[in-house]
C-alpha cells in the first residue's frame, strides 16, 4: 500500500462553483491538517455546487480513482432543499459512523444553539473515511480540533495508512497504537 495518506476536499457549493463567491471551505481544511499532521500527506481537490449526482460523482472519484484514504466534504450538509450532501455521501458509503456525527453536533453545540440543524455524516466507501463538514471556516476549525483525535485510528483500522499528528492535535499525551505524537 502506498505509505503517502491522500486526503479528498470536496467543496460543495452552488455559489462557489460558479466564481461568485470564493471558496473558504476548503482552504479552510487544508491549513487546519497543515498544522495537525506531521506525516506526508497531499491533497486532491475539488468543488462542485449543490447537486447530489455531482458529490457522488466527485466522491467516487476521491476514492476509486484518486485513492484517497480520507475524503472532507464541506457545505450542504444544512436542512435547506439545496443541501444534499449528507444524501450523496450515504448513496456512494458502504457503512455509516453514527459516532462522527454525533460528536460533530456536540462538539458545534458548545459554539451555537444551532446545531442540531447540522446533518454532517462520517461514512466508510470501500477502505476510505468521508466525514462532512460544515461550510464556515471557524465551525470547521472547531469540528477537526473535537473529532480529529479519532480520525487517525479509523483509517488505521479500515486499512489507510497511519497518520501521525502534531502535538497540537494530542495536547500533549500519547496515545496507543496507530496515533502518533510528533512535537512541534
Amino acid at each position: 500500500m502506498d505509505t503517502l495518506l491522500r486526503i479528498g476536499v470536496l467543496t460543495v457549493s452552488d455559489r462557489a462553483s460558479t466564481g461568485e463567491y470564493e471558496d473558504l471551505g476548503g482552504p479552510a481544511i487544508v491549513d487546519w491538517l497543515s498544522i495537525a499532521i506531521a506525516s506526508p500527506w497531499e491533497a486532491v481537490n475539488r468543488l462542485v455546487p449543490d447537486d447530489q449526482k455531482q458529490i457522488e460523482m466527485s466522491l467516487r472519484d476521491l476514492v476509486d480513482n484518486e485513492h484517497c484514504q480520507l475524503v472532507f466534504t464541506t457545505g450542504g450538509t444544512g436542512p435547506a432543499p439545496r443541501d444534499v450532501t449528507p444524501e450523496a455521501t450515504l448513496a456512494v458509503s458502504d457503512r455509516i459512523l453514527p459516532g462522527f456525527g454525533e460528536l460533530m453536533r456536540a462538539v458545534s453545540h458548545q459554539y451555537v444553539l444551532t446545531a442540531a440543524l447540522s446533518r454532517q455524516l462520517g461514512t466508510i466507501r470501500g477502505s476510505s473515511l468521508l466525514l462532512n463538514l460544515p461550510g464556515n471556516p471557524k465551525a470547521i476549525s472547531q469540528i477537526l480540533e473535537g473529532i480529529f483525535g479519532a480520525i487517525p485510528d479509523c483509517v488505521a483500522l479500515i486499512g489507510g495508512p497511519e497518520i501521525a499528528v502534531t502535538e497540537s492535535v494530542t495536547g500533549g499525551t500519547s496515545s496507543p497504537g496507530p496515533l502518533h505524537q510528533i512535537n512541534e
